[in-house]
């Protein structure tokens, strides 16, 4: 089991949906109203929406998400 399908067995039905809504806005493109920045010294970005962060990077004009994650302090290491 990887990490992401054991943060969504460990939230709440309710966050699941808003966090799965905000993928689904994520991998569409349709970007607005998200506070996404680039990570300095990398090719990644994060999305941050509430107390979850969503790493990604871009392929090719398409965005693969590389985690997610509840914040902590260990979150961006």
């Amino acid at each position: 089991m990887d990490k992401i399908e054991k943060l969504f067995r460990k939230i709440s039905k309710k966050q699941r949906e808003y966090l799965l809504s905000i993928i689904e806005k994520l991998l569409s493109n349709n970007k607005k109203g998200l506070d996404i920045k680039k990570l300095k010294n990398t090719d990644f970005y994060r999305l941050r929406s509430g107390r979850f962060r969503i790493i990604y990077h871009k392929e090719n004009e398409e965005n693969i998400i590389d985690g997610v994650r509840l914040r902590d302090e260990n979150t961006y290491k």
